[in-house]
């Protein structure tokens, strides 16, 4: 599907960009793959890695939509990694984290419709679901603007659809990283918000792969869930450092005990298929559908009433021994 098609992913210069990118270029043969991201030390970095002839980069910010017009140019399509990410830095500058998550989500989709590219998909954060921070609160907001985007349309080919999934292991600013910077240090503790914190979990690869099935998936307005292992904070400390004593530092600002992917309130929309989950959107569009079966001829059918998929109640579960061989190369 990818073969001799223009990519373009904001955000390119990240973890997920990285990878997507080696993916893209090993699985097939597309005609451009064009990172777009903001700062030209990443993108020199990333260009002694990756400089295939197909490669392009651009700088530019996804809060510049006339920026964004240009890389578009004759694109097929997008895969929206850029955002602000950490909860704290979101707290202590809102209005930042509002121009970045939400006006450049307004952006790359009015840049879509006017390239008419094909496809679109956002990637979106299980803090996204009943958000209890600014930043999950404004990739909900986001969420709801691509999937709205489908009617902006009209008769235009442009469909658009989010990801949604956990903690990437070994992703910077993820917490594996942080526990092995302070094991190589010489730490005496490792600290731990809460006892019973669990999180979902999801390798960078399995990550790449699910955005690429669901390009071939999609029929536009869905929101994919991919059915992943959850893991205790405690569990994961004690893989990573066996005999260092653990401390309960508090939960932070910000922050649940659990994360939710499909939320309660949204069992009524939400689809279950053997590999994933898809939440229907709430509004209808001008071309009809029927998201119980998709592109690529899969099932779902409804959940019950009152489901709700959180790393807490979850029945697949990451024991340390499986952690380990999964994240060895992050620690």
């Amino acid at each position: 599907m990818f073969n001799n098609k223009n990519i373009l992913i904001t955000g390119g210069t990240g973890s997920f960009g990285k990878q997507y990118t080696e993916t893209l270029l090993s699985k097939y043969r597309p005609n451009k793959i064009i990172i777009y991201s903001r700062d030209e030390l990443k993108q020199f970095e990333m260009q002694q890695v990756y400089h295939a002839p197909c490669m392009r980069y651009f700088i530019g910010d996804v809060r510049d939509g006339e920026r964004l017009k240009e890389a578009m140019n004759e694109v097929d399509y997008v895969i929206h990694a850029a955002a602000m990410k950490q909860v704290p830095a979101a707290e202590y500058n809102p209005m930042e984290c509002i121009k970045t998550n939400i006006y450049g989500a307004e952006n790359v989709i009015k840049a879509a419709v006017f390239n008419e590219v094909s496809k679109v998909i956002a990637l979106s954060t299980d803090k996204a679901a009943n958000p209890i921070n600014l930043y999950g609160s404004t990739k909900l907001a986001s969420d709801k603007l691509f999937v709205a985007a489908n009617n902006m349309v009209g008769k235009g080919k442009t469909r658009f659809a989010a990801v949604r999934y956990g903690n990437v292991i070994g992703s910077r600013g993820s917490v594996i990283p942080f526990f092995a910077k302070l094991i190589k240090n010489g730490a005496t503790e490792l600290p731990i918000t809460h006892p019973d914190m669990t999180r979902f979990m999801i390798t960078l690869e399995e990550g790449v792969n699910f955005v690429l099935k669901n390009f071939e998936r999609m029929q536009g307005g869905e929101i994919f869930v991919p059915k992943i292992p959850s893991m205790k904070m405690t569990e994961l400390a004690k893989a990573m450092a066996p005999g260092l004593p653990q401390k309960i530092v508090g939960i932070r600002p910000g922050e649940k005990l659990h994360e939710i992917m499909c939320p309660a309130d949204d069992s009524h929309l939400t689809l279950e298929f053997d590999s994933h989950y898809v939440i229907e959107p709430t509004i209808t569009f001008a071309f009809k559908t029927s998201y119980k079966e998709n592109r690529l001829g899969e099932k779902g059918t409804l959940v019950e009433q009152g489901f709700e998929y959180n790393s807490g109640n979850n029945t697949d579960w990451l024991t340390g021994e499986q952690f380990l061989k999964i994240a060895k190369e992050y620690l």
